[in-house]
């Protein structure tokens, strides 16, 4: 095996594979033959590096250059002049847009600073195809330690004592959630993996899986050992096939090298794992209607108790984690319960991933210690709001969370601080919204996506709902009523109180949330007729300003319905009758005299 002297790390996620990440790949290879550098270069597919914003990303090893924003026609410079000349290709440098200076490693941005990096640790470092590389860097380290040197008891009790719990959104401590399906007698346990990723705007579970799938593998079987499970199962999306190649390659990788299978380390303990597809479907994150879904039945919710881990998955006792929790249980048996618990805070250990977007300058993947504040995750890691713009509010928890304000920003974020807030952890979508926001339509999207994905079992969920969108798309019609605003605020609580799972008792938090702290918003859409954002377009009217219109006839020249009438050099006029709001001729005035009303 040759032996390189540089390594040059490509981002293979998702995110930079749609922005012609492949093409970079082979555009290095080939410079690469050609200045025969073969044997002292390599190139290497990684999974996401995270900051998404600034992808495709290209990194450097040994010297660690970190390169943004690269196209395939970089290929050339950055052999010619990195490995060649070694020099650095300053244009494909970081920019600190504070002091304008380029930044050439990623230790020194301010994207990376305040990380700390477990779930995500092998992300953006390893080939996930190649599992030599995870290896290397103490992969199935920690299930040897777990099958040669320790009880499931004595295992299950470093997870419960690092006081690790769900990251799929319901908090529940993992060791005991082992230890309960442990203790349950049965001929036949399975350990799932829960990878059916439905938040708008979330990806971690899916770039956990393309950046690092055996983490994933390794700490199902050790779930296995410690609960007597022989087979696992990871539910994942049909919509996530790259996740599900990596996930293939991985399996028969670790099968080849008897890390699944039979007899594993020689210690008698047997366990393997197989895929199951979902079809997209938001409800089936909820455990029961997972399994249900696994089963071949309707993804829907049944009422617990019992619970899976006393009957799940063909009436068996079940242990269901999702994909983040997984990545975490191998670290923590490599470095003990007390570093996991000592990050963090009293109630929330360790670190989470969120996917961080919406209108925030670095979109991106990050992991930050619990107890980080809202403040430093959207203006220190998140660079701010984009173009200036004042921050309004962030939704965290994806569909089931609520919408957060400024007065929230400085809250350590955990579990408990969320909750008591009006939001929740969720799995970890955190979406920002800016002042040309509406929060009215904000929650009418959410119910407008919940409505979507509701499983129609159980009614208040399934009309409830309905109700809620239609009461929130009068007030964006302008149609509302000082009762529609009592109403929804009954009506959710309805909900919340009756719902049969956590997708309906979760559900009227975008609407709750808003109405807390938005109800300004809500009160001008139904007392005055105007969205006070400009966004509602039953609401708003263009308006032409005649001491700023010169009658250059551009906007009459641009309306598709001819609702712009005026002579050459004089002022224009808008008819409100028969303008459709498409905005056409408010993008296309040079002289700034349409006016948003």
């Amino acid at each position: 095996m040759a032996k390189y002297k540089n390594h040059i790390l490509v981002c293979g996620g998702t995110g930079c594979r749609a922005s012609q990440g492949e093409e970079i790949v082979q555009n290095l290879g080939k410079v690469i033959e050609e200045n025969s550098l073969e044997n002292e270069v390599q190139v290497v597919r990684t999974g996401c590096f995270g900051f998404c914003e600034k992808g495709p990303v290209v990194k450097m090893v040994p010297d660690n250059t970190f390169y943004v924003q690269v196209t395939p026609e970089d290929a050339t410079e950055i052999v010619s002049e990195h490995l060649v000349k070694g020099r650095k290709v300053e244009r494909l440098l970081y920019t600190d847009p504070e002091t304008q200076e380029r930044v050439s490693e990623s230790k020194d941005m301010g994207f990376y600073k305040k990380q700390i990096r477990i779930a995500l640790r092998n992300c953006g470092f390893i080939n996930p195809e190649n599992i030599d590389e995870y290896i290397a860097r103490d992969g199935y380290a920690a299930l040897g330690k777990v099958l040669t040197e320790l009880t499931p008891e004595e295992a299950i009790k470093v997870i419960i004592d690092s006081g690790l719990r769900g990251r799929g959104g319901g908090g529940f401590p993992t060791g005991l959630k082992w230890d309960i399906t442990r203790k349950v007698e049965a001929e036949q346990k399975y350990v799932v993996c829960n990878a059916d990723e439905g938040d708008p705007g979330a990806f971690m579970d899916r770039s956990i899986l393309e950046g690092d799938p055996h983490a994933v593998l390794e700490a199902m079987a050790i779930n296995g050992y410690c609960t007597g499970a022989s087979k696992g199962l990871i539910y994942i999306r049909a919509e996530y096939p790259l996740a599900i190649s990596r996930l293939k390659i991985a399996i028969n990788q670790a099968r080849e090298y008897g890390l699944l299978g039979e007899d594993i380390f020689g210690t008698g303990f047997s366990f393997d794992v197989e895929l199951r597809y979902g079809a997209g479907a938001f409800v089936c994150g909820e455990e029961t209607s997972l399994i249900h879904s696994m089963e071949g039945l309707r993804g829907e919710p049944t009422v617990k108790p019992p619970f899976p881990s006393e009957s799940g998955y063909k009436g068996m006792p079940t242990n269901v984690n999702n994909v983040e929790t997984y990545a975490n249980i191998p670290v923590i048996i490599l470095e003990g319960a007390e570093w996991f618990s000592s990050i963090g805070t009293e109630k929330s250990k360790g670190t989470k991933v969120f996917a961080l977007a919406g209108k925030v300058n670095n979109v991106g993947l990050i992991e930050v210690p619990m107890g980080t504040s809202l403040r430093e995750v959207i203006f220190d890691i998140g660079g701010g709001i984009k173009d200036g713009k004042k921050f309004k509010a962030v939704q965290t928890g994806g569909p089931s969370g609520g919408c957060l304000t400024e007065k929230h920003l400085d809250i350590p974020i955990d579990y408990d601080n969320l909750l008591a807030c009006g939001s929740m952890m969720g799995s970890g979508g955190m979406i920002v919204m800016d002042e040309d926001d509406c929060m009215v339509s904000v929650a009418k999207f959410y119910l407008d996506f919940t409505v979507e994905e509701s499983c129609g079992k159980c009614a208040p969920c399934r009309i409830g709902n309905k109700r809620l969108y239609e009461m929130l798309d009068k007030l964006t019609e302008g149609k509302g009523t000082e009762e529609d605003l009592t109403l929804l605020r009954n009506l959710s609580n309805v909900i919340k109180d009756t719902s049969l799972c956590g997708l309906g008792q979760t559900s009227p938090n975008p609407v709750l949330s808003t109405m807390e702290n938005f109800a300004d918003e809500y009160e001008a859409h139904v007392r005055h007729g105007k969205c006070p954002a400009g966004q509602c377009k039953s609401l708003m009217q263009y308006v032409i300003e005649a001491e700023k219109c010169i009658g250059c006839t551009l906007c009459s020249r641009v309306c598709p319905v001819d609702a712009i009438t005026g002579d050459k050099k004089e002022p224009h006029l808008i008819s409100q009758e028969t303008c459709i709001k498409c905005g056409a001729c408010y993008e296309k005035c040079k002289f700034g005299a349409i006016s948003i009303q």
